[in-house]
Order: C-alpha cells, then sequence, then structure tokens
C-alpha cells in the first residue's frame, strides 16, 4: 500500500490523513500528528514568527520564541522532560538521552520495544576504557558517527523523543577502585582531550547549523567517586588545586568545548572546594562559557540541584538552590527541580525571568540547530533519509568488532604460547563466569545490542572439541567449583579461563574496596593451571585494573589478555586474537596498581605524590609507588622499532627572537615565559615537526601505537616525571616502515602548570621521548 500524508499539520490537533490503496481506493482517517510548529500551515509559519525561518541564526529564532512564553511556560522548560506549549505548536521534549558506546535505554528518550518499533536493537560498541586502548581517534570518530546515525535513525523512525545525548564521559579516571572508571578513556588528560574531540566530533557530524546529534561532555569537573567508606558522590567535597584542575581534570572538558565544539556540558554532583559543580559561576560561566566558548547548554547531572540542599547542604530552601545554579549558569536541570521550585523562587525576588530567558534562548538554540523548528524533521533535515536501515548495519558491526580486536591488551605472552594453531588444538576447557555471559560483554549505559557473541561461542567457532565450566556462581565467585574445574582442566588439551569483574563488584554508586579478583577466582585460576597439561590462558573481563600479580608471576599461567567490556562482539574479538588472526595492539589507558594502593583514600584528589606523608600520587605521571602495568604497557605478537629522526627546526635563537622580554622568576624560583603573554601568533611561530620512523620486523602485520612524551630533567615546580604529548596509530605490515610526523607546540606540548594554576614554559631543557630516544629543546631566553 502506498501512502501519503497531509503537508500541512497543526499543532496538537488532528488531522486529516489520505491513504490511497495499490487499487486506488481512497479511506480518510483521523490521526493525532505529533506537533511540529513551523509546518507550512502551522500558526507559527502563518504568522510569520522569526523563530519558523530556517534562514536565520539559531541563537536569533531560539530568542524570539522564548519572547513568546509565558512565565509558566518557561518554567515547564527546566527539566529534562520539557512540556510542549501547544498555542505555539512547540512538541514536548526529552534532553536526557544516553550513547556512552551505543545507544542505551538509560535515558528517557530512546525505545526499542513496543508493537510498532522498526528497530529493536542497536549497535553495542566496546565500553570506552577498552576502546580508548586503542589509542586511535579516527576509531573513536567513527564510533561517535555510527552512533550519532543510529541516534538520528531511531528518531526518524519515532522511536526517539530527543536528539541530545548525554555522552561522552570524559572525567579522568584518577583513582582504580572507580565503579564508573569503565566509561572513560583512561587516566591521561592529552588521551582523553583527543576522545572527547574525535567522539564529539563523530557523533554531532561536519555541519555546526544542523547538527546529526547533540553531544555532551560530562561531568565538569574532578568527579570520580561514587560510594567510599561513607562518603558517596552526593556530599563529597572534593579539594583540589588550581595546578591539578588546570593540568589534569579540566582538560578534557576544554579540548571538548573548544576543539570538538561539543554542544552540551554536564556539571557533576561534586563539591569543588566548598562550591558544588551546578553552583559554580567560576566554572559554569567564567571558564566553560567565557574562557572556553561554549555554543550550547549546560545541563545538571540528575538531581543534582536537588542534592544542593538536601545533601549538600549548601542552600536553605529548594528556591535558593533553583536561584543560585541557574544564576551560576545551569540551563537546565535532569529531574523536576527547577519545574517545581523556579515560579516560587521568582515570587520570593531570588530569580528573575531574565535568568530563565538566558537558560533557555541556550535550550531552544540547540533544538533549532537539531532541526526541531524547521518544519516536520523527520523528513525536512539533512539527515531525514536515515533509517531502520541504518541501524545495525554490516559496518557498524564490523565497527564494533573492529574496536575490540584493537582494544584488547595482551599482558603476558610467556614462550609465544600465542598465537594458537587451531589444527594443533585437540580439545580445549572454557573455564569462568565471564565466558558465557552476554552481560559481561557490555558493560554499563547499553541498550540491546544487535549481536552478542560471547567468549565461549567464539572459541567454539574455532575448535570442535570444546567443553564449557562457569567454575564460579557469578563474577562474585562466592561459591566456586574448584575441584571440577581442576579436573576439566587436567583431561583438556588447552585451557581457558575468561574471569574478572562485573557490575556488581564495579558500576555507577558502586566503587570497589579491594583490587584483587573478587572471591574464589585466585585459588581457582591457580588450581586449574595447576591441574592443567600445559600453561593455561586467562582473559580477564574487567571496567577497571585489578592486581594479578599472582598470576604475572605463575609460569603455570602462560598468556594473560585484558578484555575490557569489549561489546557485542567481544567473543569473536577475543578469539581472533587467540587463535592468530588478529595481532593485538591494545595498550593500557590506566594504570594497574597493587592491592596496598587501596590503602590510599579515595577522597584525596592530589594527583601529585607527597613524600613527607607518604602520599604516592597518582597516575603514570607522578605515581611513585610499584606497578601491577604500567600505563601503556601491551605487547604484540611482532617486534616494533621506534626512533626519532628528525625535529626542533628552529634554533635556540628563533626561540630568543619570538619571546622577547617575557621572561620571568615564578614564585616557586623558576624562570619560565607565560603562555598567555607569548600570545597566539608567537605560539603559531614556535611549532615544528617531529618524526618518528616506526618499524614492523614481524613475525605478523599489525596496528602500532606511537607514544611521543615530554620529558623534564626534574620535578621543581610539580612538573610531571613524564608525559605524554602525541600518539598515533598505524597499520604496519611485515618489515614496513613508516614515518609518522608530531606537530609539536610548545606552548601546548611544554608548558606546565604552576601551583597557581597558570600555565608556563620553563627557561631550559625539555626532552622529547619516544621509547629512550631522546631530543633535547632548550629555551633559554
Amino acid at each position: 500500500m502506498a501512502a501519503f500524508f497531509s503537508c500541512c499539520h497543526r499543532a496538537g490537533v488532528l488531522v486529516t490523513v489520505m491513504v490511497v490503496g495499490m487499487f486506488g481506493g481512497v479511506a480518510m482517517a483521523a490521526v493525532d500528528v505529533p506537533p511540529f510548529s513551523c509546518g507550512p500551515l502551522s500558526p507559527a509559519a502563518e504568522q510569520g514568527y522569526a523563530y519558523c525561518d530556517a534562514s536565520l541564526p539559531a541563537a536569533q529564532r531560539a530568542a524570539d520564541l522564548v519572547a513568546r512564553l509565558t512565565a509558566a511556560e518557561k518554567v515547564a522548560q527546566l527539566g529534562d522532560q520539557a512540556a510542549g506549549v501547544p498555542r505555539l505548536g512547540v512538541p514536548a521534549y526529552k534532553w536526557w538521552n544516553e550513547a556512552l558506546h551505543g545507544l542505551a535505554t538509560s535515558g528517557r528518550g530512546l525505545h526499542f520495544d513496543g508493537p510498532a518499533a522498526a528497530a529493536r536493537a542497536a549497535t553495542s560498541f566496546p565500553q570506552v576504557l577498552l576502546t580508548a586502548a586503542s589509542f586511535d581517534d579516527d576509531l573513536w570518530f567513527r564510533i561517535g558517527q555510527a552512533i550519532g546515525t543510529e541516534a538520528r535513525a531511531l528518531y526518524n523512525l519515532g522511536q526517539a523523543e530527543g536528539l541530545t545525548m548525554w555522552s561522552p564521559n570524559v572525567n579522568i579516571y584518577r583513582d582504580p577502585r572507580w565503579g564508573r572508571g569503565q566509561e572513560t578513556p583512561g587516566e591521561d588528560p592529552t588521551t582523553a582531550s583527543r576522545y572527547a574531540v574525535a567522539f564529539v566530533g563523530g557523533m554531532q557530524g561536519n555541519s555546526s547549523a544542523t547538527l546529526r546529534a547533540s553531544a555532551c561532555c560530562k561531568h565538569v569537573t574532578a568527579y570520580d567517586l561514587e560510594d567510599w567508606n561513607g562518603v558517596a558522590r552526593y556530599n563529597f567535597n572534593a579539594k583540589v588545586t588550581a595546578q591539578d584542575l588546570e593540568d589534569t581534570y579540566n582538560p578534557p572538558f576544554k579540548s571538548c568545548v573548544m576543539e570538538g565544539r561539543a554542544t552540551c556540558i554536564m556539571c557533576a554532583y561534586t563539591g569543588i572546594n566548598g562550591v558544588p559543580a551546578c553552583a559554580n559561576s567560576d566554572l559554569l560561566t567564567k571558564t566553560v562559557r567565557g574562557d572556553w566558548g561554549l555554543d550550547g547548554y549546560i545541563a545538571s547531572d540528575c538531581d543534582a540541584v536537588a542534592i544542593m540542599r538536601d545533601a549538600q547542604r549548601y542552600t536553605q530552601t529548594p528556591e535558593d538552590a533553583v536561584a543560585v545554579a541557574l544564576k551560576a549558569g545551569l540551563d537546565m536541570n535532569c529531574g523536576t527541580y527547577m519545574q517545581q521550585h523556579a515560579a516560587a523562587a521568582i515570587q520570593q525576588g531570588k530569580l528573575t525571568e531574565e535568568d530563565i530567558d538566558r537558560a533557555l534562548k541556550n535550550l531552544f538554540a540547540i533544538r533549532m540547530r537539531l532541526g526541531h523548528f524547521d518544519g516536520e524533521p523527520r523528513s525536512n533535515s539533512l539527515y531525514g533519509g536515515l533509517g531502520a536501515d541504518d541501524i545495525c548495519t554490516p559496518e557498524h558491526r564490523s565497527l564494533a568488532l573492529e574496536a575490540a580486536l584493537d582494544g584488547i591488551v595482551l599482558l603476558k605472552n610467556d614462550a609465544g604460547i600465542l598465537p594458537l594453531d587451531r589444527t594443533a588444538v585437540a580439545s580445549a576447557a572454557v573455564i569462568g563466569p565471564n565466558a558465557n555471559d552476554g552481560l559481561a560483554l557490555i558493560g554499563n549505559y547499553f541498550g540491546p545490542p544487535c549481536e552478542s557473541i560471547t567468549p565461549l561461542r567464539g572459541i567454539q567457532g574455532y575448535l570442535k572439541n570444546v567443553r564449557f565450566l562457569a567454575g564460579c556462581n557469578s563474577a562474585a565467585c562466592d561459591v566456586a567449583a574448584t575441584e571440577q574445574a581442576a579436573a576439566v582442566a587436567s583431561s583438556s588439551d588447552y585451557v581457558f579461563l575468561f574471569m574478572g569483574l562485573s557490575q556488581k563488584q564495579e558500576s555507577e554508586g558502586r566503587d570497589r574496596t579491594s583490587l584483587l579478583l573478587p572471591g574464589e577466582q585466585q585459588n581457582l585460576i591457580t588450581a586449574v593451571a595447576d591441574a592443567a597439561t600445559r600453561p593455561v590462558i586467562l582473559v580477564l573481563l574487567t571496567g577497571g585494573p585489578v592486581d594479578i600479580t599472582f598470576a604475572q608471576t605463575n609460569p603455570k599461567i602462560g598468556a594473560i589478555l585484558w578484555a575490557g567490556y569489549p561489546g557485542q562482539a567481544g567473543g569473536q574479538a577475543i578469539a581472533k586474537v587467540l587463535f592468530g588472526d588478529h595481532n593485538p595492539g591494545g595498550r593500557l589507558p590506566v594504570t594497574w596498581y597493587p592491592e596496598e594502593f587501596t590503602k590510599v583514600p579515595m577522597t584525596d584528589m592530589r594527583m601529585r605524590a607527597d613524600p613527607a606523608t607518604g602520599y604516592p600520587g597518582r597516575s603514570y605521571r607522578f605515581y611513585q609507588g610499584k606497578t601491577v602495568y604500567k600505563f601503556g604497557y601491551g605487547l604484540s605478537y611482532s617486534k616494533y622499532s621506534r626512533r626519532l629522526v628528525s625535529g626542533a627546526g628552529k634554533p635556540e635563537a628563533s626561540y630568543r627572537n619570538l619571546l622577547p622580554d617575557l621572561r620571568t622568576t615564578t614564585f616557586e624560583g623558576d624562570e619560565s615565559y607565560h603562555v598567555e603573554e607569548i600570545g597566539k601568533d608567537a605560539c603559531e611561530q614556535l611549532k615544528f615537526p617531529a618524526v618518528v620512523e616506526v618499524q614492523n620486523h614481524g613475525p605478523m602485520d599489525g596496528k602500532h601505537s606511537v607514544f611521543m612524551y615530554l620529558r623534564w630533567p626534574n620535578a621543581k615546580g610539580g612538573r610531571p616525571k613524564t608525559e605524554l604529548i602525541e600518539f598515533r596509530s598505524q597499520q604496519l605490515k611485515v618489515g614496513e616502515k613508516a614515518n609518522i610526523r608530531f606537530d609539536i607546540s610548545p606552548c601546548e606540548h611544554f608548558s606546565r602548570a604552576r601551583g597557581d594554576g597558570k600555565k608556563v614554559i620553563d627557561v631550559g631543557s625539555h626532552y622529547l621521548m619516544v621509547d629512550k630516544d631522546e631530543l633535547e629543546i632548550r629555551f633559554d631566553g
């Protein structure tokens, strides 16, 4: 049957629809058409209201619409479920939608159920920390692009009530116990910044005027604690130095806004030095919107405004909380608190209608850029042609597999036990609670995946004689079938152990108290390894690091893989690595600490070590203790070499000429140049290329990430020991060489944050470092 609908519809009314049958019969039916304000014969279009004029800037259109709303209509827009305005044809809207590593049902606006649902699933990519292990921003961009496409397609199908995606999470993974560290790109500010820029750019599309979907970087700032030792995220006051804010916690958000052009920032629950993030005007208005230039809206984490009064006791009344948040620069509250109390705040003189107007202009401008006021957005927008055929496509499924393959990290491979020759494996035992559990693949913030290939299924695709035993009642492993597992292992040619964690150990609202594998897992692994006829292969499915020193040093455990939470194709990816159809190239995006690190309070936000008190510091940049595995660690089936072949295009005299009379002595006693005083033009002239030659010496083709670090000769002024400043992923055939060019910006890469948060370039030596190959760059003034 062919059907075509009236092009003219009015908001909130029944509209006649003409349906033409295949035999020419005509039937008239009355249906409730969704109310879009700017259809050809809508009241707004007929009156020539500016907000319907797609040729005007979004900000101008938004201002026109806001000016036509009553005070009550304005207040009704301040929650994540914004009410419609029938008299103006403004449809209701749901702001809260999640797309961390694929479209998720965790928010309010995305739906995959119901008898009329054309899409029952969406592509589930690996959880972010594993994707970050690829150190490939082109891959991150393509994942963002695929998720944005599927979001728009779901919207066009009528299964999404919003296109504002509250992703990505780019908080720094500061403490290995954090339950949400799995959602982040890791502990390194450079990596997290690059991830933010790539993912946001992919999701939003290349037209700033017409967004594919709106991305939101969360949670600004210094948020990385759920519930530890009686301290919850809702009442935690993070004491953070200006130095740590500038060089650790804020860079991913700054890059997200300034380079990625994200259209949303979400403020955290965290109190920062006594002020809740969502009530902090210095953060939201001065920094995010002022210094960084956010062109979009600022949302609160869910119920963050309510907890200002209820948990943090920052304000005495609900009206005070609403007023302080809106005046600080917040535009919208996830929840209903602002909608409930804003009118009373106005009546009490604590808030003005103009304060609300400012917020609504930001909110409606985003909806304008999403095409919601250009007529029927599901057909007239730049992305109106997307539909069911653009979800779970072969390309997106292949991308999910690629992401898992590129993220998997090979941690141990004694005597080259991997890769395995499938023809030489007579029988295999697959043991472990994560071996055949689809939920173990996808972490948190997920929707129904297009498919689910567990590790057991992946191995069964290579081997015929496979026996499976869970071995534990769950990942918690409160009950273990140790003797039975040992018996199965002793009668098998090869043994694969799939162990690790689940969302019952690490998740939103749940931090870990131990870095060891839970329950009886370690005893089970050791017993199986002792019983096996040859060294066993251990695969860890975890969101965060674990202390597996026992496995690292046990010769009966021949190989260890970290596979994170690898997404819908995780089992296939793991099998491809095990049997040599893929050469692993992932590298750890977070330090793996020993169990003794749990003595460090999670509430201590300092990054830098304090030897006087025994505080060890955090992350590869500042940590001074022992590690299980270092940041950036990862083995391969191939051997690679890397060396610096050129760099430092300007002699020292050129630096002196570009930096006249700017040399100062800091209060820390170091001579340096203020980056702000150098200026944009001079900073541009200081840039130079550095080239690294990388070669794959075989025996397999592979993808390899090249890291370039900066090293300072001492740690004066709180400098890190080393700092990753650039990275690049390169595919190389056996024997192939490639020259990788890095564009080095001294103002960005050589600068450090002083104690007061100001960025300076120190006089003296700076060393570019690739492995042990170094290049000295001097700023002598």
